[in-house]
């Protein structure tokens, strides 16, 4: 079926979806609760939206379409607490962290699904295995072109959502070495990666979707895994490299770093975005991955070298003024506060050495998203 036509949206407006792990609080391990979840959250009025996602031990919520940092969290917390209440009520905790430290992929359902029960027909083990949680941020666009623009311009920048929001160093009970293991999963699939560098609407639906649609590899937006994509029926781009967070804060925080960002972006305050910039592509994105804010990364028009956690900090004060109109500031507050007290990443390895085991760590991550984040959670150790 032909692209769906490019809808516009208020520029610069926000939406989060946050993707959520479903634990027992029994052994701390996933547990197959989300049709009892979503049954028991389906009897009330709900702030946003709540879905199933691949595999039974996780759901979805999703915000509405916001302006400002101070909506989008007040949203953010709300969805949280309605969530904390309904775990309670089922003997299930719920929490962030971009991989279970210790579940087993064989032994996940498939949410029956007639999109699931396709997909994991397709990419067989590798869905299963999709069991990952991360955080997508729609940023609304004026039009189609404008949204093919950012998208290319945030190429530089994606190491920093990836560094900022890592949450999933250990895999299977052991510490992958990676700050972000998420994302090697994410890569395993065959439309991941980054998207065609092309800058008008007109060539990516005629040239490239119509082609990929005509070989009958994918039928919608939806069979693309980019890091970054547009949504065309919303009229966004959608960020899809990080992540879950382990409190709505922090994931606040992320999404209005990422429309600070873009804002900047759109007054043309850097050179054009070009084919060549994704020379340092793969090689940013990995050292974000691996070393997280530790990581150094590659100017992708200077080629200067730069330790990524320094050229987060430059850019935090550089788009300053526009976070200021935007009326985000308290989020880059709290951006800056994660490059210097550390990603959930490290706070997991923290929690995993003072208690042990990686149970404790789950127990941990519980407790970030019921009380705030890894420092009201650490209060309560």
């Amino acid at each position: 079926m032909p692209l769906e036509p490019f809808k516009t949206s208020q520029a610069l407006s926000l939406g989060v979806e946050l993707e959520l792990q479903l634990v027992s609080l029994s052994d701390f391990d996933l547990n197959a609760a989300s049709p009892d979840m979503l049954e028991l959250l389906g009897r009330k009025q709900f702030p946003g939206t709540v879905t199933p996602e691949v595999t039974e031990s996780m759901i979805e919520i999703a915000t509405g379409v916001h302006g400002n940092h101070s909506t989008l969290l007040a949203q953010l917390q709300q969805m949280r607490d309605i969530l904390v209440q309904a775990g309670d009520h089922l003997n299930i905790g719920i929490c962030g962290g971009g991989t279970h430290p210790f579940q087993l992929w064989s032994e996940r359902r498939i949410f029956k699904k007639p999109r699931f029960k396709e997909v994991s027909m397709l990419y067989g083990y590798l869905t299963k295995q999709f069991t990952i949680f991360g955080q997508h941020v729609h940023v609304g666009c004026a039009s189609a072109d404008e949204a093919l623009f950012l998208l290319h311009a945030l190429n530089r920048y994606i190491p920093h959502f990836i560094a900022l929001s890592a949450s999933s160093p250990f895999v299977q009970g052991h510490d992958t070495l990676f700050n972000s293991a998420r994302l090697n999963s994410v890569f395993a699939f065959p439309l991941s990666g980054r998207a065609p560098f092309l800058l008008r609407w007109e060539d990516f639906e005629h040239q490239y979707f119509a082609k990929m649609e005509h070989t009958g590899v994918v039928k919608s937006m939806k069979d693309f895994y980019w890091d970054i994509r547009p949504k065309p029926e919303y009229g966004t781009i959608e960020l899809r490299v990080c992540d879950t967070p382990l409190s709505v804060e922090h994931a606040a925080a992320l999404a209005c770093y990422l429309q600070a960002l873009c804002k900047y972006l759109l007054e043309r305050n850097e050179p054009a975005p070009a084919e060549d910039d994704y020379l340092v592509y793969n090689y940013n994105r990995f050292q974000a991955c691996r070393f997280g804010l530790d990581g150094t990364v590659v100017h992708p028009k200077s080629y200067e070298q730069m330790p990524l956690r320094e050229d987060i900090l430059t850019t935090v004060r550089r788009i300053q003024p526009c976070a200021d109109a935007l009326d985000c500031a308290p989020a880059l507050e709290h951006i800056y506060r994660i490059t210097h007290e550390g990603s959930d990443a490290s706070h997991l390895r923290r929690a995993y050495r003072e208690r042990g085991s990686v149970e404790g760590m789950v127990d941990f991550a519980l407790q970030c998203f019921r009380d705030r984040g890894p420092t009201s959670a650490n209060r309560t150790t």
